[in-house]
Protein backbone atom coordinates (compact mmCIF):
# COMPACT_ATOMS: atom_id res chain seq x y z
CA UNK A 1 0.00 0.00 0.00
CA UNK A 2 1.07 3.61 -0.48
CA UNK A 3 -0.34 7.01 0.41
CA UNK A 4 -1.64 9.60 -2.07
CA UNK A 5 0.14 8.32 -5.22
CA UNK A 6 0.82 4.87 -6.68
CA UNK A 7 1.49 3.06 -9.96
CA UNK A 8 -2.06 3.75 -11.15
CA UNK A 9 -1.93 7.54 -10.61
CA UNK A 10 -2.43 9.56 -13.80
CA UNK A 11 -0.54 12.84 -13.86
CA UNK A 12 -1.30 16.09 -15.68
CA UNK A 13 1.53 18.65 -15.71
CA UNK A 14 0.57 22.31 -15.51
CA UNK A 15 3.32 24.36 -17.12
CA UNK A 16 4.72 21.44 -19.11
CA UNK A 17 6.02 23.57 -22.00
CA UNK A 18 8.39 25.50 -19.74
CA UNK A 19 11.97 24.24 -19.58
CA UNK A 20 11.74 23.12 -15.94
CA UNK A 21 8.32 21.55 -16.30
CA UNK A 22 9.30 19.57 -19.38
CA UNK A 23 12.61 18.36 -17.92
CA UNK A 24 11.07 17.01 -14.73
CA UNK A 25 8.04 15.59 -16.54
CA UNK A 26 10.40 13.50 -18.66
CA UNK A 27 12.34 12.44 -15.54
CA UNK A 28 9.12 11.35 -13.84
CA UNK A 29 8.03 9.43 -16.93
CA UNK A 30 11.38 7.65 -17.11
CA UNK A 31 10.87 6.61 -13.49
CA UNK A 32 7.62 4.91 -14.51
CA UNK A 33 5.10 7.62 -13.64
CA UNK A 34 2.06 7.84 -15.92
CA UNK A 35 2.29 11.35 -17.37
CA UNK A 36 -0.94 11.44 -19.39
CA UNK A 37 -1.27 15.15 -20.19
CA UNK A 38 0.20 18.62 -20.04
CA UNK A 39 -1.52 21.99 -19.77
CA UNK A 40 -0.40 25.28 -21.27
CA UNK A 41 -3.12 27.79 -22.29
CA UNK A 42 -2.95 28.54 -25.99
CA UNK A 43 -1.00 25.39 -26.87
CA UNK A 44 -3.86 22.90 -26.73
CA UNK A 45 -3.92 20.35 -29.51
CA UNK A 46 -0.13 20.03 -29.69
CA UNK A 47 2.26 17.45 -28.28
CA UNK A 48 5.57 17.77 -26.50
CA UNK A 49 7.84 14.74 -26.08
CA UNK A 50 4.85 12.59 -26.99
CA UNK A 51 2.67 14.08 -24.24
CA UNK A 52 -0.63 15.67 -25.38
CA UNK A 53 -1.03 19.33 -24.38
CA UNK A 54 -4.41 20.86 -23.47
CA UNK A 55 -5.59 24.41 -22.90
CA UNK A 56 -7.12 23.69 -19.50
CA UNK A 57 -6.93 21.18 -16.66
CA UNK A 58 -10.67 20.52 -17.00
CA UNK A 59 -10.18 19.43 -20.61
CA UNK A 60 -7.17 17.28 -19.69
CA UNK A 61 -9.07 15.55 -16.88
CA UNK A 62 -12.11 14.94 -19.06
CA UNK A 63 -10.12 13.40 -21.92
CA UNK A 64 -7.35 11.54 -20.07
CA UNK A 65 -8.86 10.81 -16.62
CA UNK A 66 -5.91 12.49 -14.91
CA UNK A 67 -6.28 12.55 -11.11
CA UNK A 68 -3.02 14.17 -9.96
CA UNK A 69 -1.60 17.53 -11.02
CA UNK A 70 2.08 18.50 -10.94
CA UNK A 71 2.46 22.29 -11.09
CA UNK A 72 5.46 24.11 -12.55
CA UNK A 73 3.67 27.38 -13.29
CA UNK A 74 5.70 30.56 -12.47
CA UNK A 75 4.95 32.29 -9.13
CA UNK A 76 2.65 34.98 -10.56
CA UNK A 77 0.23 32.37 -11.92
CA UNK A 78 0.81 29.39 -9.65
CA UNK A 79 -2.03 30.14 -7.22
CA UNK A 80 -4.48 30.31 -10.13
CA UNK A 81 -3.06 27.00 -11.38
CA UNK A 82 -3.80 25.37 -8.01
CA UNK A 83 -7.35 26.71 -8.07
CA UNK A 84 -7.79 25.50 -11.65
CA UNK A 85 -6.79 22.00 -10.55
CA UNK A 86 -9.30 22.22 -7.73
CA UNK A 87 -12.08 23.35 -10.07
CA UNK A 88 -11.30 20.45 -12.41
CA UNK A 89 -11.77 17.92 -9.61
CA UNK A 90 -8.13 16.85 -9.31
CA UNK A 91 -7.65 14.61 -6.25
CA UNK A 92 -4.09 15.75 -5.48
CA UNK A 93 -2.26 18.88 -6.62
CA UNK A 94 1.53 18.96 -6.12
CA UNK A 95 2.89 22.50 -6.47
CA UNK A 96 6.65 22.68 -6.93
CA UNK A 97 6.73 26.45 -7.55
CA UNK A 98 8.77 28.61 -5.19
CA UNK A 99 8.07 32.29 -4.50
CA UNK A 100 4.27 32.39 -4.64
CA UNK A 101 3.09 35.62 -2.93
CA UNK A 102 1.73 35.00 0.57
CA UNK A 103 -1.43 36.93 -0.26
CA UNK A 104 -2.14 34.54 -3.15
CA UNK A 105 -1.68 31.50 -0.91
CA UNK A 106 -4.03 32.94 1.71
CA UNK A 107 -6.76 32.87 -0.95
CA UNK A 108 -5.82 29.36 -2.05
CA UNK A 109 -5.84 28.05 1.51
CA UNK A 110 -9.26 29.54 2.15
CA UNK A 111 -10.68 28.22 -1.13
CA UNK A 112 -9.43 24.67 -0.55
CA UNK A 113 -11.12 24.40 2.85
CA UNK A 114 -13.75 21.70 2.42
CA UNK A 115 -12.51 20.84 -1.06
CA UNK A 116 -11.88 17.26 -2.21
CA UNK A 117 -8.58 18.42 -3.73
CA UNK A 118 -5.54 17.89 -1.51
CA UNK A 119 -2.51 20.15 -1.96
CA UNK A 120 1.15 19.34 -1.38
CA UNK A 121 3.41 22.40 -1.40
CA UNK A 122 4.09 24.93 -2.70
CA UNK A 123 7.89 25.28 -2.66
CA UNK A 124 8.36 21.54 -2.24
CA UNK A 125 10.16 18.62 -3.92
CA UNK A 126 6.91 16.69 -4.32
CA UNK A 127 5.95 13.13 -3.44
CA UNK A 128 7.27 9.70 -4.39
CA UNK A 129 6.16 6.16 -3.75
CA UNK A 130 9.36 4.26 -4.56
CA UNK A 131 9.32 2.00 -7.63
CA UNK A 132 5.76 3.12 -8.41
CA UNK A 133 5.24 6.84 -8.95
CA UNK A 134 7.28 10.04 -8.71
CA UNK A 135 5.53 13.42 -8.81
CA UNK A 136 8.22 16.02 -8.27
CA UNK A 137 11.89 16.83 -8.59
CA UNK A 138 13.52 14.36 -6.22
CA UNK A 139 16.24 11.97 -7.50
CA UNK A 140 14.40 8.71 -7.99
CA UNK A 141 17.51 6.52 -7.94
CA UNK A 142 18.12 6.85 -4.20
CA UNK A 143 14.63 5.68 -3.24
CA UNK A 144 13.84 2.05 -2.51
CA UNK A 145 10.57 0.39 -1.61
CA UNK A 146 10.53 -0.37 2.09
CA UNK A 147 8.76 0.31 5.37
CA UNK A 148 9.52 3.90 6.47
CA UNK A 149 7.31 6.87 5.68
CA UNK A 150 9.18 10.16 5.29
CA UNK A 151 7.68 13.64 5.68
CA UNK A 152 9.76 16.80 5.49
CA UNK A 153 9.77 20.57 5.13
CA UNK A 154 13.20 20.43 3.49
CA UNK A 155 13.89 18.99 0.05
CA UNK A 156 17.63 18.46 0.34
CA UNK A 157 17.45 16.91 3.79
CA UNK A 158 14.74 14.58 2.53
CA UNK A 159 17.18 13.20 -0.02
CA UNK A 160 19.83 12.72 2.68
CA UNK A 161 17.38 10.86 4.95
CA UNK A 162 16.15 8.71 2.07
CA UNK A 163 19.68 7.73 1.04
CA UNK A 164 20.51 6.69 4.60
CA UNK A 165 17.29 4.69 4.95
CA UNK A 166 18.03 2.95 1.66
CA UNK A 167 21.65 2.21 2.60
CA UNK A 168 20.70 0.53 5.89
CA UNK A 169 18.01 -1.57 4.22
CA UNK A 170 14.87 0.08 5.61
CA UNK A 171 13.66 1.72 2.42
CA UNK A 172 10.55 3.88 2.19
CA UNK A 173 6.80 3.47 1.66
CA UNK A 174 6.14 7.04 0.52
CA UNK A 175 8.17 10.26 0.88
CA UNK A 176 6.38 13.60 1.05
CA UNK A 177 7.98 17.04 0.92
CA UNK A 178 5.30 19.31 2.35
CA UNK A 179 7.15 22.54 1.49
CA UNK A 180 8.98 25.28 3.32
CA UNK A 181 6.66 28.25 2.87
CA UNK A 182 4.68 29.80 5.70
CA UNK A 183 1.36 28.81 4.05
CA UNK A 184 1.18 25.32 2.58
CA UNK A 185 -1.41 22.68 1.80
CA UNK A 186 -1.06 19.39 3.70
CA UNK A 187 0.90 19.69 6.93
CA UNK A 188 2.82 17.28 9.17
CA UNK A 189 -0.29 16.03 10.96
CA UNK A 190 -2.14 15.39 7.69
CA UNK A 191 0.69 13.18 6.42
CA UNK A 192 1.37 11.53 9.78
CA UNK A 193 -2.30 10.53 9.93
CA UNK A 194 -2.04 8.76 6.58
CA UNK A 195 1.15 6.97 7.58
CA UNK A 196 -0.45 5.92 10.86
CA UNK A 197 -3.26 4.29 8.86
CA UNK A 198 -0.99 2.63 6.28
CA UNK A 199 -0.37 -1.04 7.16
CA UNK A 200 2.93 -1.16 5.22
CA UNK A 201 4.45 1.83 7.04
CA UNK A 202 6.22 0.56 10.17
CA UNK A 203 7.92 3.80 11.19
CA UNK A 204 8.05 7.46 10.24
CA UNK A 205 10.93 9.89 9.85
CA UNK A 206 9.95 13.55 10.16
CA UNK A 207 12.27 16.39 9.12
CA UNK A 208 11.49 19.85 10.44
CA UNK A 209 13.27 23.18 10.65
CA UNK A 210 13.16 26.50 12.47
CA UNK A 211 10.18 28.80 12.13
CA UNK A 212 6.52 28.38 13.04
CA UNK A 213 5.03 25.82 15.39
CA UNK A 214 4.16 22.95 13.04
CA UNK A 215 6.67 20.56 14.58
CA UNK A 216 5.42 21.17 18.12
CA UNK A 217 1.83 20.60 16.99
CA UNK A 218 2.90 17.40 15.28
CA UNK A 219 4.75 16.26 18.42
CA UNK A 220 1.63 16.55 20.57
CA UNK A 221 -0.42 14.75 17.91
CA UNK A 222 2.16 11.95 17.83
CA UNK A 223 2.03 11.56 21.60
CA UNK A 224 -1.76 11.30 21.58
CA UNK A 225 -2.39 9.33 18.37
CA UNK A 226 0.64 7.70 16.75
CA UNK A 227 0.84 3.92 16.96
CA UNK A 228 4.24 3.62 15.28
CA UNK A 229 7.75 4.79 16.17
CA UNK A 230 8.73 8.25 14.93
CA UNK A 231 12.23 9.66 14.56
CA UNK A 232 13.07 13.23 13.64
CA UNK A 233 15.70 15.79 12.72
CA UNK A 234 15.26 19.55 13.12
CA UNK A 235 17.42 21.80 10.95
CA UNK A 236 18.63 25.22 12.07
CA UNK A 237 20.21 24.73 15.49
CA UNK A 238 22.85 27.37 14.69
CA UNK A 239 20.63 29.78 12.74
CA UNK A 240 20.69 33.33 14.21
CA UNK A 241 17.31 34.81 15.26
CA UNK A 242 15.66 37.02 12.66
CA UNK A 243 17.54 35.49 9.73
CA UNK A 244 15.67 33.42 7.16
CA UNK A 245 17.23 30.00 6.63
CA UNK A 246 16.47 29.18 3.00
CA UNK A 247 12.73 28.72 3.14
CA UNK A 248 10.22 31.53 3.51
CA UNK A 249 8.82 29.88 6.64
CA UNK A 250 12.19 29.11 8.22
CA UNK A 251 12.74 32.14 10.41
CA UNK A 252 12.84 32.58 14.18
CA UNK A 253 10.84 35.66 15.15
CA UNK A 254 9.38 36.92 18.40
CA UNK A 255 11.29 34.28 20.30
CA UNK A 256 9.28 31.51 18.63
CA UNK A 257 10.26 28.77 16.24
CA UNK A 258 13.66 27.89 17.72
CA UNK A 259 15.16 24.50 16.91
CA UNK A 260 15.95 23.74 20.57
CA UNK A 261 12.32 24.29 21.55
CA UNK A 262 11.11 21.98 18.80
CA UNK A 263 13.62 19.28 19.73
CA UNK A 264 12.69 19.45 23.41
CA UNK A 265 8.98 19.16 22.66
CA UNK A 266 9.48 16.24 20.28
CA UNK A 267 11.57 14.34 22.82
CA UNK A 268 9.05 15.02 25.59
CA UNK A 269 6.39 13.52 23.30
CA UNK A 270 8.33 10.32 22.73
CA UNK A 271 9.99 11.07 19.40
CA UNK A 272 13.60 9.95 18.83
CA UNK A 273 15.58 13.03 17.73
CA UNK A 274 19.05 13.19 16.21
CA UNK A 275 21.06 16.41 16.28
CA UNK A 276 23.28 15.85 13.25
CA UNK A 277 21.98 14.85 9.80
CA UNK A 278 24.43 11.98 9.37
CA UNK A 279 22.62 10.11 12.16
CA UNK A 280 19.12 10.13 10.61
CA UNK A 281 19.16 6.54 9.38
CA UNK A 282 20.64 5.10 12.56
CA UNK A 283 18.17 7.07 14.70
CA UNK A 284 15.25 5.62 12.75
CA UNK A 285 16.68 2.13 13.11
CA UNK A 286 17.06 2.57 16.86
CA UNK A 287 13.49 3.87 17.14
CA UNK A 288 12.18 0.78 15.35
CA UNK A 289 14.04 -1.44 17.81
CA UNK A 290 12.44 0.41 20.71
Amino acid sequence: MSILVNKDSRIVVQGITGRTGLFHSCQCREYGTKIVAGVTPGKGGTEIEGIPVFNSVEEAVRLTEADVSMIFVPPSGAADAILEADNAGIALAVCITEGIPVRDMVLVKRTLQGSKTLLIGPNCPGIITPEECKVGIMPGSIHKKGKIGVVSRSGTLTYEAVKQLTDIGLGQTTCVGIGGDSIIGMNFIDILTLFNQDPETEGIFMIGEIGGGAEEEAAHWIMENMQKPVASFIAGLTAPPGKRMGHAGAIVSGGKGKAEDKIRTLMECGVSVCRIPTEMGRTMLAALKG
